[in-house]
């Protein structure tokens, strides 16, 4: 059985999130320990995901296929590919931009995985494909990581109002 790269990415930034908030430890607050969370799941499961997912489409796209349990030799796994691609770059990028840079790519990252999620159930009801990139964990990746991070961010903008609002309420 293959390893989902989604699981490796997962782990990944589960490791750098820890190491970042141990270095950082002495000055976390709310609004601190959001942003580095979402800066990670952005710059890792957005960014190194995208372009591991364009390598994958791209470089290896019948063996994808097959995990996929579509049809090889398609053109499109290379379009799929240019799109994991420019997600990639764009969450990378999200280490050097914020705020509504994060916004944007947590939206296109949603859009994008949320098609492809609503792709893979629409072949396992039409077509009953419960290859394991179909059905298994990619497919509820598709759906709960972009859901993660809309919550994250939602509640690192509250997080900042709040903060914003007590350094007010200081002065």
């Amino acid at each position: 059985m293959d390893i989902s790269p989604g699981l490796i990415i997962l782990a990944l930034t589960i490791v750098a999130i820890i190491i970042h908030l141990i270095i950082r430890r002495r000055d976390l607050d709310r609004e601190r320990t959001l942003e580095i969370i979402l800066l990670w799941t952005l710059v890792l499961g957005v960014g190194a995901g995208g372009l591991i997912s364009a390598m994958g489409h791209v470089f290896m796209a019948d063996k994808i296929a097959e995990t996929i349990g579509w049809p090889t030799g398609s053109p499109f796994q290379y379009e799929v590919g240019m799109a994991n691609l420019a997600l990639g770059i764009v969450g990378l990028l999200c280490y050097r931009f914020r705020d509504n840079f994060w916004l944007a790519t947590i939206l296109a990252n949603a859009v994008f995985l949320a098609g492809d999620g609503v792709g893979h159930v629409r072949d396992i009801l039409v077509n009953a494909n419960y290859a394991p990139f179909n059905a298994g964990i990619p497919l509820y990746w598709d759906f709960l990581f972009p859901l993660a991070q809309i919550l994250l961010w939602l509640l690192l903008r509250k997080a900042r109002i709040v903060a914003q609002a007590d350094r007010k309420a200081v002065l």
